[in-house]
């Protein structure tokens, strides 16, 4: 732990620098060591100590209000963590108490096996910590800990020294390698906190794969993401960038005003069909949403989980922050006939401009007086629309150009921000392959 001295003459906190040397040392002197850097809401420059050297609570800790706790991961180049600052920054703008648990002497090794037992000596020694902060009137129910692939397990392990009386933990990209399928125990487990929402995304290589939390979002199926390199030649970035992406999502969510919500579905592939638009299982309070916004769903899913209930939810991202994409729901009423074909359809904005979706289900059957969904993801919002472009495709078997196919009503609405009221369109008669505008108004208030 390193001292600086600022201008109001305390001393500063600096996150410990080690270099290569010190992860070869590791292989003959091992050491775990742990320090706490509380970060004041005026002074982010300037980390303090939590406790003073008598045990004494810094005066800067307010115990009424919210901890957040972050904890990195693994750190083999020994290098102090990129997204670190950024995410202390975007946290200060949030009337909440800063710790970051500095643990890297302990993660700086060769030895990766080495910095997994380390978790849980960590874990015992933070958790001395916070029984000190609890007899100065902290609450475990105000703490929320934010735990990195090795960073998450520390936070499970500490949930169990409190017996699951932590407020919430949440897992970004949990550590897969010698976590997967172990038990309970040996891992982050939902019954860490009294709410654990985890981000999955590097499944397939250094995250872990298995649903742990009471919530599970895996972004474009918590395997590759967009953006990422696909090849070596990415160099380091090949190695880590989906595994830290869910960190960037987590900090896109909290910076951001967009909605990243998720859909409920028991696989990626069923979510890519169109299978799990819906999500009427949580009632008013729409889908489920990726980052701080999940704890709005805690009651709902700590219910679903009584009845042993999993809740994995999928979204599709873009490639660059702030990763955003829209959704949008088209509901079909057809009347009086059955069209087997599809529909495709875009948006256009006051000013005239196209906005054209990815639709997750093309081929749909819509039945006379039943309502049919088609689920569409758009790049960029469309907060004024003035027109909706449509056309229906029949099955390439039965085409019927002289065919015509009437529709009781469409209705578009925002899944991404559904507080925005739907828009609806009566009696619409369409031709195949024929594209028509349509001027959508307010829907009626009773078919909301």
């Amino acid at each position: 732990m390193c001292w600086a001295r600022s201008e109001n003459k305390r001393p500063c906190l600096e996150f410990t620098k080690l270099s290569m040397k010190d992860s070869f040392s590791d292989l003959f002197n091992p050491q775990v060591k742990m320090f706490l850097l509380m970060y004041p809401k005026n002074n982010l420059n300037c980390p303090e100590p939590l406790l003073e050297q008598d045990d004494s609570l810094n005066v800067k800790f307010n115990t009424s209000k919210k901890t957040v706790w972050l904890i990195h991961g693994y750190r083999p180049l020994s290098s102090i963590p990129s997204w670190l600052p950024n995410f202390i920054r975007i946290l200060n703008h949030h009337d909440v108490n800063i710790v970051v648990v500095n643990w890297i002497r302990g993660a700086t090794t060769l030895i990766y096996s080495r910095a997994v037992k380390n978790t849980r000596k960590v874990a015992v020694i933070l958790s001395e910590y916070i029984q000190k902060l609890l007899k100065h009137g902290a609450s475990l129910d105000n703490f929320h800990f934010i735990g990195m692939s090795l960073g998450a397990h520390i936070s499970g392990f500490v949930g169990k020294i409190f017996q699951g009386q932590l407020g919430r933990i949440t897992g970004l990209d949990p550590a897969g390698p010698q976590f997967y399928g172990k038990p309970s125990n040996d891992r982050l487990h939902y019954t860490d906190a009294k709410f654990v929402d985890v981000i999955h995304s590097d499944t397939d290589g250094l995250g872990i794969l298995e649903p742990v939390g009471h919530i599970d979002f895996y972004p474009n199926g918590g395997e590759k993401q967009p953006g990422c390199p696909t090849t070596i030649f990415g160099g380091i970035q090949f190695f880590k960038c989906d595994h830290q992406r869910a960190i960037h999502l987590y900090m896109a969510a909290l910076e951001t005003n967009c909605n990243f919500i998720s859909f409920p579905c028991h696989s990626y592939e069923d979510y890519k069909a169109g299978s799990c638009m819906d999500c009427d299982n949580f009632k008013k309070k729409s889908c489920p949403r990726l980052g701080h916004q999940a704890e709005l769903w805690k009651d709902v899913l700590e219910e679903r989980m009584k009845r042993s209930l999993r809740t994995t939810v999928f979204l599709d991202t873009t490639g660059i922050n702030p990763f955003c994409t829209y959704y949008f729901v088209l509901s079909v009423i057809v009347d009086n006939t059955t069209m087997d074909g599809y529909i495709t359809f875009k948006l256009l904005n006051r000013l005239g401009r196209v906005e054209v979706p990815w639709l997750y289900k093309k081929n749909k059957s819509f039945y006379k007086l039943q309502e049919a969904k088609i689920l569409a993801q758009f790049l960029n919002d469309v907060v004024n629309i003035s027109r909706i472009g449509l056309v229906y495709y029949q099955d390439s078997n039965h085409q019927c150009c002289t065919c015509q196919y009437s529709i009781q009503r469409l209705m578009l609405k925002s899944l991404t921000y559904p507080e925005r009221p739907p828009l609806c369109m009566y009696d619409i008669v369409l031709k195949e392959n024929e594209e028509v505008f349509l001027n959508p108004c307010t829907c009626i208030a009773e078919e909301i």
